[in-house]
């Protein structure tokens, strides 16, 4: 005979095996919805019903991955981005709120400057998931999109992410801005690792244990790659151009003066997200200033 029991008498069993292991108990709600494709509403008008074995199962079986320090994310192989829901995998970082804030950034600043629909280009440089590049393109249907990875693994997602969720986005393989090589782009925007490794020790385990490091730590203080990238985009930017980038809080000053270097004409600003920290750069170029 099969055990069942009610999904409010799993889901507290779920938060209490959290809570003994150090983990967010709220995360148990959140798989109980994956488990039984429901939302919190619907969820919550459930919870006197039985749950079948198998649901329960899977249930555990994600509450013990949870507890070992897997994040969530990967458990249910989803995050919500933008409001669209991604696949992550363990090759991909798992898209972030900041991440969000810089693509809405992006959006206001390109209407600005490109007020018609007209075919612009934008390149999102390490896409990951492909959260920027497939996120720009449903929200600027008009834009032509090219999204780069260094890792093969990573590409695969991403393109799975776009057929999916049905964004045309062109994606190349290599390093930084490498395969962007050869012609112009009005848009590049990237969230580059930018993490100090010395700071590893203060991070959390289910992110250093399970989110990919070459996703997540840089060089140089975690600079290094705004330094490869202010190098190489002035050969690439067209004027008028827009480039933004994800920084981690306390690289602000430091990212601002590598891009007012390489672009003198243009409007480099800082930007905070909705926690009142610097989370972003804009680098705005203005038109006819490189002949371009």
């Amino acid at each position: 005979m099969q055990r069942s029991e009610t999904a409010s008498a799993i889901l507290a069993e779920g938060k209490l095996r959290l809570s003994a292991a150090g983990r967010e108990a709220h995360a148990a709600e959140l798989l109980l919805m994956h488990v039984l494709g429901l939302s919190r509403t619907e969820l919550l008008i459930s919870l006197r019903d039985e749950v079948g074995e198998d649901e329960r199962k899977r249930f555990f079986s994600g509450i013990e991955e949870v507890a070992a320090g897997v994040p969530l994310q990967y458990v249910t192989g989803r995050e919500m981005f933008y409001g669209r829901s991604f696949t992550v995998t363990p090759d991909v970082l798992i898209p972030r709120p900041e991440t969000e804030e810089l693509v809405s950034g992006a959006l206001v600043r390109a209407a600005r400057l490109w007020p018609q629909e007209g075919a612009i280009s934008m390149a999102d440089i390490g896409t990951g998931s492909g959260a920027i590049a497939v996120t720009f393109k449903l929200e600027r249907p008009g834009t032509e999109v090219t999204a780069t990875d260094i890792s093969p693994a990573a590409l695969r997602v991403a393109m799975r992410n776009a057929e999916r969720l049905g964004a045309e986005v062109a994606f190349l393989e290599g390093d930084m801005a490498e395969p962007l090589s050869g012609r112009k782009w009005d848009i590049i925007l990237s969230n580059p690792p930018y993490i100090n490794p010395r700071d590893r020790r203060e991070m959390s385990d289910t992110v250093t244990g399970h989110e990919p490091h070459s996703a997540l730590f840089a060089e140089e203080k975690g600079l290094a790659h705004y330094r490869t990238l202010a190098a190489s985009l002035p050969a690439l930017m067209s004027a008028p151009g827009l480039i933004g980038l994800e920084i981690g809080h306390d690289q602000g000053p430091a990212v601002r003066e590598m891009f007012r270097a390489a672009f003198p004409y243009a409007t480099v600003e800082v930007v905070r997200d909705i926690n009142g920290k610097e989370r972003m750069v804009f680098c705005q170029i203005p038109g006819k200033v490189y002949g371009q």
